[in-house]
């Protein structure tokens, strides 16, 4: 059935990731790898083009294994049995995601072994990033850990329930972020008292149980917290 609106789009893209995720290993693998990867990003305190290019090889890892899933689902629609050119479809699909896994550890390679070399040598500094750098990562890590979470609990649709709450998530996150910029206590309480109301308003729609909107606060203000009192 073809989407309505715009949120009924979002939520099937969703869904497709949250089916990767669910079902292919190594798709997790590769969120928890992007999880590493923009963590290591922030100690060792790359530049803006560094980063870029770890994001799109990240995210390029990422396409090539959902188009993978994609091409192995509809081969096993039209043809259940074994044949020699579903096996080459397959093939070739899984090669693609080699190939962008081997460039992404070239990119990988080349940006972080220069950076980890001066670490051994020359120690460890501090590093203090940004702010605004610190809660987009920030918001990426919490988004990636929502989906997880989601995929392996398989409740409920991608935007609308399941456990947790990604509204709630969010919401604790974008707290935060804002407390720890701004250091001023008034914002901060009136950041929560948002972030409480998106967390009510799942509940009261139904959306969300009480828990798992609790759930979802604590997952995306714990993951903020810890980010920022590492990096700041």
């Amino acid at each position: 059935m073809k989407p309505k609106n715009w949120f009924e789009s979002a939520n099937l893209a969703i869904e497709g990731i949250l089916y990767v995720v669910r079902t292919q290993r190594y798709m997790r693998w590769h969120f928890l790898a992007a999880i590493a990867v923009l963590l290591i990003s922030l100690i060792l305190g790359l530049s803006k083009m560094e980063f870029i290019a770890i994001t799109l090889a990240i995210i390029i890892v990422l396409l090539s294994e959902m188009v993978n899933t994609a091409v192995e689902v509809m081969v096993d629609l039209f043809q259940e049995e074994y044949h020699p050119l579903a096996k080459i479809a397959k093939d070739i699909a899984a090669g693609a995601v080699l190939l962008a896994s081997a460039g992404a550890i070239v990119i990988g390679y080349l940006i972080l072994f220069p950076q980890i070399s001066r670490i051994l040598t020359a120690g460890l500094p501090h590093i203090k990033q940004t702010p605004e750098h610190i809660t987009f990562i920030s918001l990426i890590i919490v988004i990636i850990a929502v989906i997880i979470t989601k995929a392996y609990t398989g409740r409920g649709l991608p935007l609308r329930g399941g456990l947790p709450s990604g509204h709630a998530a969010i919401a604790s996150s974008i707290w935060i972020s804002i407390t720890f910029i701004t250091g001023n206590i008034l914002i901060s309480l009136l950041t929560l008292f948002l972030a409480l109301l998106v967390s009510r308003s799942r509940i009261v729609m139904g959306v969300h149980t009480l828990w798992e909107a609790i759930l979802g606060a604590l997952l995306g203000a714990i993951i903020t917290l810890l980010i920022f009192q590492v990096f700041r």
